[in-house]
């Protein structure tokens, strides 16, 4: 025994379901972020702005969350003593250094520029 209703549905349901598709992508987290930074990923050559950042404040902490161009990210937890930057998903510490008026991270074979504010009274 079949059911008329059913029947009849079952194409309109596909046709609505193929009406909600689309093919225009929804934007990525690259879109979404409002900075971008200067970054080599995954043993890239050259710097190029292609890194969004992301800023959220919680706790009086600051997360800098780097979406890179193919999706990946990587989150950074600020110093409070204004000393820099540290990974907070990665085993492997950053090396960090200051380049003028950006700070240079590196981890592993990833690079990154952020903008940095030098105290006139810090330590160079």
């Amino acid at each position: 025994m079949t059911c008329p209703i059913y029947s009849r549905l079952a194409p309109l349901a596909c046709l609505a379901i193929l009406a909600a598709c689309s093919g225009e992508k929804e934007p990525g987290p690259v879109d979404i972020a409002r900075e971008h930074i200067d970054c080599a990923v995954g043993g890239a050559p050259e710097l190029k702005p292609a890194c969004s950042v992301e800023r959220i404040e919680k706790g009086g902490r600051l997360t800098l969350i780097v979406h890179h161009p193919d999706g990946a990210y990587r989150r950074f937890a600020v110093k409070k003593d204004g000393s820099g930057v540290t990974t907070l998903d990665s085993a492997t510490p950053p090396r960090v250094r200051l380049a003028g008026d950006r700070l240079d991270v590196l981890v592993g074979t990833d690079r990154y520029l952020f903008p940095a504010t030098v105290k006139p009274d810090a330590p160079r």
